[in-house]
This record gives structure tokens, C-alpha cells and sequence, in this order.
């Protein structure tokens, strides 16, 4: 029996799930961590290198890696691919002057061989600020039409800062990991 087989069976039997959540700096990754498992969002600084966080979703286990997203430490996202389950892109959806960064990163991100398996979704986050973009027209920019057909992927609009659809957008991702990966029951 090889190890991917022993993994898959421990991570059945503990329904856990491996999110890496990832976006340009300041999108609000952490935020979001933080809002979902209910703690203080008051202080926070940027990320440099990354958090785990293991939060009870539902009846899954969900070890989140909320990796920091400056320019200089992209080139090391690579080393937490690995047995990723689920991906969370996390746009900043009032910062238009780098939206063009933020495709080209996700479309790097989306070549690599290890994330293919995995659900993505994406979080037009910040909604709640005047002029931010909408999901649709994220979409548009992020050329998500033109993903490979057999990802699954969704788009949700959020705000990490009141908490507005960032369940709706972790129900969807849950249910889609757990479907590929656990006999629902």
C-alpha cells in the first residue's frame, strides 16, 4: 500500500481537508481565517510566511495554510501544494490597479500540476467598499470562463470585515471538497 493511500484513508476517516488560501498582499486572507473561526479581527499585520489554522467546519476539519502574499515570497508558494484539497483565492475587489497582478498570478498558480485536483474558490473580497468590483466583473478579469473544464471552481462576492458571504462561499468549497474526496453520508 503506498503512503497517498495510507494519507487518503487517515484524512477519510478524520474528514479533514486541506485549504491553502492564498491572493495578493492585503487582499484580506488572514481576515477571513480569523472571521470565520470567530476571533478578533481588530490587530492585524501582514503576513510574512504563513499561518496554520485547523478550525471544525461542519463535521470536517479544515487545516487552513493562509500564506503571506508580497511579491518577494510568491515564488515560495510552491512548497505548500502538496495534498491541497481546496484553493481560496482571496481578491481585493477596491484594488483595481492590480488586478492584471493578480490574474497573471492565479493563472500561474492554476498551471501547476499539484493544485489540480483541487476545488477553487475565489473571494471577491472588500464589497463593502465603494467601487469595488463585482464577482461578475472579477470574472471577467480573471478569465475564469477560459478554466480547464474539469475544475470545479466559484466565485463569491465577501467582506472579511463584516462576514458577508464568507460562509456562503466555505459551504460551497466544503461540499465540493467532500464530494470529490468522501462518500457523503
Amino acid at each position: 500500500m503506498g503512503l497517498l493511500t495510507i494519507i487518503r484513508k487517515i484524512k477519510r476517516k478524520e474528514k479533514e481537508m486541506r485549504i491553502l488560501m492564498v491572493g495578493l498582499d492585503n487582499s484580506g486572507k488572514t481576515t477571513i481565517v480569523l472571521k470565520i473561526n470567530g476571533e478578533d479581527t481588530s490587530i492585524i499585520s501582514p503576513t510574512l510566511g504563513f499561518n496554520i489554522k485547523t478550525i471544525k467546519y461542519q463535521k470536517y476539519s479544515l487545516n487552513i495554510w493562509d500564506v503571506g502574499g508580497q511579491k518577494t515570497i510568491r515564488s515560495y508558494w510552491r512548497n505548500y501544494f502538496e495534498q491541497t484539497d481546496g484553493l481560496v483565492w482571496v481578491v481585493d475587489s477596491s484594488d483595481l490597479r492590480r488586478m492584471n497582478d493578480c490574474r497573471m498570478e492565479l493563472g500561474n498558480l492554476l498551471k501547476e500540476e499539484r493544485l489540480s485536483g483541487a476545488s477553487l474558490l475565489i473571494l471577491a473580497n472588500k464589497q463593502d467598499i465603494q467601487g469595488a468590483l463585482k464577482p461578475t466583473e472579477i470574472a471577467k478579469v480573471l478569465n475564469l470562463d477560459a478554466l480547464d473544464r474539469t475544475r470545479h471552481w466559484n466565485i463569491v462576492g465577501c467582506s472579511a470585515y463584516n462576514g458577508d458571504g464568507l460562509f456562503e462561499g466555505f459551504d460551497w468549497l466544503v461540499q465540493d471538497i467532500a464530494s470529490r474526496i468522501y462518500v457523503i453520508d
